[in-house]
C-alpha cells in the first residue's frame, strides 16, 4: 500500500500543502497537524490543499471523520492561539471527491471555513489569490 505523504510550502501569502498517494484517514489525521503548524508559523490564513494525486474511494463513514477532525483540530488551535479562523480550499478528482460534498459539509457544519474543488483556478479564486 502507497503512504500517503504531504509536503507543504509557501506561496504568495498562501500555504500550499501537497498530498499523494493512497488516502488513509490514520495518515490523513497524522499529517494534518503539519499543515495547521506551517500556517501558524509563517502567519497565513489561507491553505490550498492539493490532493489531486491521490488515489483510493474513501467510504462515506471516512469522509465523515476526516470532516469532523480537521475542523475540531482547527477549532482547537483557533481558541488556542486567537488566530483568524484560516479558509481552506482542497482540490480533488473522483473518486477521492465526493460528488456530494459530504466531508465540506460536516467540516462548514463545525466552524470550518472549508470548499472542495475539482479546479485549482477555481480554488485559488475562491481563496482570493487568483492571477
Amino acid at each position: 500500500m502507497a503512504k500517503l505523504s504531504l509536503q507543504v510550502e509557501v506561496d504568495r501569502r498562501l500555504l500550499r500543502a501537497t498530498y499523494s498517494g493512497e488516502f488513509s484517514l490514520t495518515e490523513a489525521e497524522v499529517t494534518f497537524p503539519q499543515i495547521l503548524e506551517a500556517l501558524l508559523k509563517n502567519k497565513l490564513r489561507n491553505v490550498l490543499v492539493d490532493g489531486r494525486e491521490v488515489t483510493g474511494d474513501p467510504e462515506p463513514l471516512e469522509r465523515f471523520y476526516y470532516g469532523r477532525y480537521v475542523a475540531d483540530v482547527v477549532g482547537q488551535t483557533v481558541n488556542r492561539t486567537r488566530i483568524e479562523v484560516p479558509r481552506f480550499a482542497y482540490v480533488l478528482l473522483p473518486p477521492v471527491l465526493d460528488p456530494n460534498r459530504f466531508g465540506e459539509t460536516v467540516a462548514v457544519n463545525r466552524g470550518m471555513r472549508i470548499k472542495v474543488f475539482d479546479d485549482i483556478k477555481q480554488a485559488e479564486w475562491w481563496l482570493g489569490i487568483s492571477t
